[in-house]
């Protein structure tokens, strides 16, 4: 196993560093310490054949410009905050309204958009990187200063194990995902909607029209929604169900995980052969299926259009500080936040 080093831009007079992981099996992981980007992320077909598998450019100001948060890790809270407020031990705060009325992912300059750290992990079973970050009190409006740290982790299994923890010194909210786009048919060369996917989940949250958690948690059983024993993206596309049709016709719900660390979610490309497997510690994964991917940005050769990847967002639920019946993503002063996520590449 190996990993290298190389310069891959300067922004704002700070250089940006790529690390590239790979195992003896050939998978490859390129990531950046602008935003923890995975910029390419390399897996064999059934036939061997490396290839790229997310969304992704080579080139900086591409990602300043038209990234639609490929590959980052979004924080300090994932999703959105409704009207970019939140009341914490009777104290209201303010945030970036930067979709509309509402907040979303961490702001005008939120974990995707900040320059970490990047300290490389070598040992004889397996590669990585360590990004690390303090994001001060205030930044974006969220009180506390929050001491951040993002491990990639790939071993010879094919397994890319993300794992991230943080400390405040101040009560403050915490929720933090990664944003990578999924395509497994290799170097983009259908989109995702013959994609197969399996959730262990029987609930998702229902959302309004502006896309934020109503507070009801509907059965899967019966809609779209039940990718229990697996269904094709296409069908949520096509569904007239309320639901699917909000969101610009597809998906962009929170499901709700009936497991945790037991193979919760699968994704297969039947015609490559391609699988991906993901376990987590977190209680819910939103799926997006690329339903406003911005028309037209040259991708590595590939004009993106909508359903050209899809997000497993694996993270608490969105706008949870005002839904008192979700988890909490409250981090209490001193208190360590830890979430897990193993992405696994198979061939079937």
């Amino acid at each position: 196993m190996q990993i290298t080093t190389r310069i891959f831009a300067e922004t704002n007079g700070e250089s940006v560093r790529a690390f590239t992981m790979t195992n003896d099996q050939g998978m490859e992981v390129t990531c950046i310490e602008y935003g923890c980007i995975i910029t390419e992320l390399k897996t064999p077909d059934r036939h061997g054949n490396l290839e790229n598998i997310v969304l992704g450019f080579d080139r900086m100001d591409d990602y300043e410009k038209h990234s639609q948060y490929f590959g980052a890790v979004i924080g300090r809270v994932a999703g959105r905050i409704a009207n970019g407020e939140f009341m914490l031990d009777n104290q209201s705060y303010t945030l970036a309204n930067n979709e509309g009325e509402n907040h979303l992912h961490g702001g005008e300059k939120g974990f995707d958009k900040v320059v970490w750290k990047g300290e490389t992990i070598d040992s004889q079973d397996e590669v990585g990187v360590e990004f690390s970050y303090i994001s001060r009190d205030g930044e974006e409006g969220y009180p506390g200063t929050l001491s951040m740290s993002v491990r990639y982790i790939l071993n010879n299994d094919n397994e890319l194990k993300v794992m991230y923890s943080g400390k405040a010194d101040q009560k403050t909210l915490v929720n933090v995902t990664n944003h990578s786009y999924f395509n497994l048919s290799g170097n983009l060369k259908r989109d995702i909607l013959e994609h197969e996917l399996t959730l262990k989940s029987s609930q998702f949250l229902q959302l309004n029209d502006q896309l934020l958690p109503t507070g009801t948690v509907l059965d899967v059983v019966d809609t779209p929604f039940d990718f229990r024993n697996g269904r094709k993206i296409i069908d949520g596309t096509k569904a007239t169900y309320e639901q699917n049709v909000i969101v610009g016709n597809g998906y962009d719900h929170p499901f709700k995980l009936d497991t945790n660390l037991q193979q919760e979610i699968r994704l297969v490309d039947e015609e490559s052969g391609r699988c991906l497997e993901m376990e987590t510690t977190e209680p819910c994964v939103v799926l997006y299926t690329g339903n406003a991917l911005q028309e037209g940005v040259p991708i590595r050769g590939v004009r993106s259009r909508k359903y050209l990847a899809l997000c497993l967002e694996t993270q608490g639920f969105p706008d949870a500080i005002h839904h008192p019946d979700l988890p909490s993503i409250v981090l209490e002063e001193g208190e360590e936040y830890l979430s897990t996520t193993t992405y696994r590449f198979r061939t079937v």
